[in-house]
């Protein structure tokens, strides 16, 4: 396996070099009124390449100015990026008919000139991949593939006003800079981890608990409560597939991986609400009468408790 690039391991402010992905389209309804237009959006999401910090816009004219206006938004709010990185339309096979619009505009000469002379002013490289290279953009389509899915899955076929997509989207982007990336401190008082917003903001999302409305019906809701709906709805199905993605790849790395006295691991059963990641520290390991752990002690900042280690899952350390 090959080394990874230097714009994943060298230090640098977040989102100095970013890979640019899309999803969509969503319809949105220009109105409130019954007698309402839908206009097509489609979603920009902006990953660091280093922290896997996101960053997400909405962009509501398929044209260069409509990306332009959507880029300009991300730039005011994170700063301008050193390298941008995105696909060519070519490496989009298997995208949707209308997905693929997005991708083609990227391959119009009319595009690649306005990019040509923003890049230069704002004195950015933008990189294009190669054709036929999906591989090349593996490390932002994998931090938002799952997202992608989950947030369709979520939206069905539900029509939003501008403000309460919008409203969702940046909620969801919270969602995603509160996961864990790696263990910062084994202190089994205080077990820490580092997330996105650490890198962002320098310091973790501050989340409060908050009653659940994810099983009442939609049109017993508020505007905002139906948000807090699908919020929760998105984080119910999209943390679980993440932390399943931290233990695949746990394993992925060391075949033999397993809990050891000292490690950070997330206690799965103790999620109780959005962009809560409760940590312990494990201080013993409880093997059966045949020699293999099933069992482990973790101490949290409320006491030991014991757990099936399948029901734990172990943070990288840093």
């Amino acid at each position: 396996m090959a080394d990874l690039p230097k714009t994943r391991i060298n230090e640098s402010p977040a989102f100095s070099h970013v890979g640019v992905d899309f999803f969509g389209p969503i319809l949105i309804k220009e109105k409130k009124d019954r007698n309402r237009s839908f206009i097509k959006t489609y979603g920009c999401v902006f990953v660091c390449l280093a922290c896997k910090a996101v960053h997400i816009e909405l962009a509501t004219d398929l044209s260069s100015e409509g990306f332009m206006a959507a880029f300009d938004r991300f730039i005011s709010r994170r700063g301008v990026p050193e390298h941008v990185y995105s696909d060519n339309g070519t490496n989009f096979v298997g995208a949707s008919n209308e997905l693929r619009e997005v991708y083609d505009l990227f391959e119009t000469p009319e595009f690649r000139k306005t990019i040509g002379t923003y890049a230069i002013a704002k004195r950015i490289e933008w990189h294009f991949n190669p054709p036929l290279s999906p591989h090349f953009g593996g490390i932002w389509e994998a931090a938002v593939k799952s997202f992608k899915h989950h947030l369709k899955r979520v939206l069905k076929d539900q029509k939003l006003t501008y403000e309460q997509i919008n409203t969702l989207l940046i909620q969801i982007e919270a969602i995603l800079n509160s996961r864990p990336l790696c263990s910062l401190s084994t202190d089994p008082n205080d077990p820490v981890s580092i997330t996105p917003a650490h890198l962002l903001v320098g310091r973790p999302f501050n989340v409060l608990p908050e009653k659940s409305v994810f099983s009442v019906p939609g049109n017993r809701l508020s505007t905002y409560k139906f948000l807090t709906k699908m919020r929760q709805d998105f984080w119910n199905k999209w943390h679980k597939e993440y932390l399943h993605e931290l233990q695949t790849r746990q394993k992925w790395h060391d075949s033999t991986a397993e809990l050891i006295v000292g490690s950070v691991v997330i206690l799965m059963d103790d999620i109780t609400y959005c962009s809560r990641w409760p940590l312990g520290v494990i201080v013993e390991i409880h093997p059966g009468s045949d020699g293999i752990a099933r069992v482990a002690s973790v101490k949290t900042s409320t006491g030991i408790y014991k757990r099936n280690i399948t029901r734990l899952c172990i943070l990288p350390t840093t």
